[in-house]
């Protein structure tokens, strides 16, 4: 179903999006209606109608959504590239293609996660990509390595691994200009839980991931402000009835956000329902962790230094290279882990929601702006139609994709 006007969009003043099945944090609106005006979302929707406070005029565009969601926009702490491009690349340019195709399946807030690579390649890719920051097409910069554990490093060069030298941590946060947020590591890595302390005195959310740490390590991490598990299960140790690992002690932690991807392949739908009703939506955050196939076809793409082959969807290091047929990353993007958390997992929709936006949002310190439909909070939403597939775009008030259709008339002749 076609989302269409009842006064054009471009030029108004004032957005109302009416008839959609809103998702708000107090739960859905089946006849919702959402208010937009100066780039962020005004009272008229939910709280009050905007059709009583009198201010509904030719400048007013109406959007009749019937039969459609509307959801607050996606935010992903953990994504590499899309559109071919990546964010390692090092350049604004492809670094703003990963944007716009994400941005294109709902992600209206995201972090920019590098790959492991030498320490002033690192420190280049966080300087551009702080510029981005400031200019606030991204929310801040995770770096995923190089302080991670060879045994478990998945689709990261072994060759460029290191242990977490104080020094080389400060380095990498000071390229990054006040805009790095996460940086993901091995705790068990010597000097890994004082570079825990390091990242928590320094305002940047330290992360377990690319572990071999155990159970007790893992805990320790914790307690030293470890306060995210970088993609739960992957590149770490199952969990075992006698050596849990660190997969329990971040499970079971209150404080501890888990990273799921949720695209069919990292994870069993048991497996990530098992995740998801041990932590709960507060404490879940649904990723892509993307590589550049996302958006794309099969193919091979680079990623950092290593080159992935993508076939059926699935990207794997391709042949010829440390990990030859590791999975790495996925081509995911979030309005699919939405799609396939409603339709397969069975998850509400809520559930699903908050995972996507409100959870990450409060992980980031940034859910007083984004992450939920709330007066005061920035316009940032996604239409859905009802099979979950992206049928509109909004961010700070303008839309990037749809929602298609002619100007059918004023709002006030409704």
């Amino acid at each position: 179903m076609t989302p269409s006007h009842a006064a054009t969009t471009d030029d108004a003043d004032r957005t109302v999006l009416t008839g959609a099945r809103v998702v708000r944090p107090s739960g859905v609106e089946p006849d919702g209606r959402v208010t937009v005006a100066g780039g962020r979302f005004a009272a008229g929707g939910g709280d009050a109608d905007a059709r009583d406070e009198g201010d509904e005029s030719d400048r007013t565009a109406v959007v009749d959504l019937t039969g459609h969601w509307v959801v607050p926009g996606f935010v992903d702490v953990h994504v590499h590239g899309g559109g071919g491009a990546s964010f390692s690349a090092g350049t604004a340019s492809e670094a703003l293609t990963v944007i716009d195709v994400h941005r294109r399946h709902g992600t209206t807030s995201m972090l920019a996660s590098t790959v492991t690579g030498g320490l002033d390649d690192l420190a280049a890719q966080a300087g551009v990509l702080s510029e981005l920051v400031e200019d606030g097409e991204l929310a801040g910069i995770h770096f995923e390595g190089p302080f991670i554990a060879a045994s478990r490093c998945g689709a990261h060069d072994p060759a460029l691994l290191r242990d977490p030298d104080p020094a080389e941590v400060g380095k990498l946060i000071g390229a990054a200009r006040g805009a790095a947020r996460m940086m993901t590591l091995a705790p068990e890595l010597p000097g890994g839980i004082d570079a825990v302390r390091l990242l928590r005195d320094s305002a940047v959310i330290p992360a377990v991931g690319h572990t071999d740490a155990g159970y007790e390590t893992a805990r320790a991490a914790i307690e030293a402000g470890a306060s995210v598990a970088t993609h739960l299960f992957s590149a770490m140790p199952p969990l075992a009835h006698r050596a849990p690992g660190p997969v329990a002690a971040l499970l079971e932690d209150e404080r501890v956000t888990i990273e799921l991807i949720n695209d069919g392949t990292h994870l069993h739908p048991s497996v990530l329902g098992l995740a998801f009703r041990t932590a709960g939506a507060a404490r879940v955050a649904f990723i892509t962790d993307a590589m550049g196939a996302a958006g794309m076809g099969d193919g091979v793409y680079p990623l950092g230094p290593l080159k992935v082959t993508v076939a059926d969807g699935v990207a794997r290091l391709a042949e010829g290279q440390p990990g030859a047929g590791t999975i790495a990353g996925s081509t995911l993007t979030l309005d699919r882990a939405l799609r396939r958390a409603v339709t397969v997992d069975g998850l509400p929709v809520t559930e699903a929601v908050r995972a996507l936006s409100e959870t990450p949002a409060r992980l980031l310190g940034i859910d007083d702006r984004v992450g939920s439909i709330e007066a005061g909070k920035d316009a940032d939403l996604v239409v859905l139609d009802e099979d979950f597939g992206v049928a509109g775009v909004m961010r700070r008030g303008r839309w990037l994709v749809g929602p298609p259709g002619p100007a059918t008339g004023p709002a006030s002749s409704r």
